[in-house]
């Protein structure tokens, strides 16, 4: 492993600590070294000093290697860390990259990683939309099952597909139950987010669901869907998200104007 792949590695939440030798044999050898040395200055030389000393069986078994073992561990994280990390990569793929390899807690408790999905032929248009649901999690990709197929219907009434179009999630790994993230979990996702919207630059952004809302439009989506809203020079449209519609299906018409609105928007931006 060069020393790149290590820096790399340890922006995303890695620690690496290199050793030469086995930790039980390197801490018997020093210990049998403190000993012959105390040995040498207060006992009389009439026996072996290393009679005295108990090395434990691991440490008297000859080591082969071809090289130093390389013991991970995990390095404590901070938004600081994320931020750091986030920052690193210069494109779109090598930070879907870097998201796979970020040591985030949900790691431990999600079946996959749901990185962004980056667009072939970009229109302009980003959707970042709530956490990843049960089928994105066992797919490890954003917005699949029903709720993908309806996506893939609302973006086709407006002329785009997958292929034309970035999505991604608040939060790259989906949370036990599906139960709503912790402040702490969105914020060492936060840095990717910001990142991703920086290196691909979208003209303009669909929040889609209560919890993208909140957290890029800072607004309430029941109360502003359809509203456009400045974020930052940027327009960001607030709608529904797909799990919403087919329990609402009423409030589909409310999704359509807002969908054409947002083909307006791209028009003229």
């Amino acid at each position: 492993m060069n020393i790149e792949a290590l820096r790399d590695l340890h922006l995303a939440g890695v620690k690496w600590e290199i050793t030469e030798l086995p930790r039980p044999a390197a801490v018997a050898m020093a210990a049998a070294a403190r000993a012959a040395e105390a040995a040498a200055k207060n006992a009389p030389a009439v026996k072996s000093v290393a009679d005295d000393i108990q090395i434990p069986d691991s440490a008297r078994t000859p080591v082969f290697s071809s090289g130093p073992v390389v013991v991970p561990s995990i390095a404590p994280l901070s938004p600081d860390t994320a931020r750091a990390a986030a920052a690193r990569p210069v494109d779109a793929t090598a930070l879907c990259r870097m998201i796979a390899e970020f040591n985030h807690p949900l790691r431990i408790t999600a079946r996959n990683t749901v990185p962004p999905h980056v667009a072939d032929a970009p229109s302009g248009l980003m959707i970042i939309t709530d956490i990843p649901g049960a089928d994105d999690d066992a797919a490890g990709q954003i917005l699949t099952g029903r709720a993908g197929e309806l996506l893939n219907k609302m973006m086709g009434a407006i002329g785009l597909g997958r292929e034309n179009v970035h999505i991604m999630p608040v939060l790259f790994w989906r949370t036990p139950g599906g139960r709503a993230p912790a402040r702490g979990e969105l914020d060492l996702a936060r840095p990717f987010v910001d990142r991703m919207i920086e290196l691909t630059s979208p003209r303009v952004i669909i929040t889609m669901g209560t919890l993208a809302t909140t957290e890029i439009a800072h607004v309430d989506l029941a109360k502003n869907h359809g509203v456009v809203q400045n974020i930052d020079g940027r327009a960001v449209m607030p709608i529904f998200h797909p799990n919403y519609l087919l329990l609402k299906p009423a409030a589909k018409r409310d999704a359509w104007t807002a969908l054409q609105a947002v083909q307006n928007l791209l028009k003229n931006a």
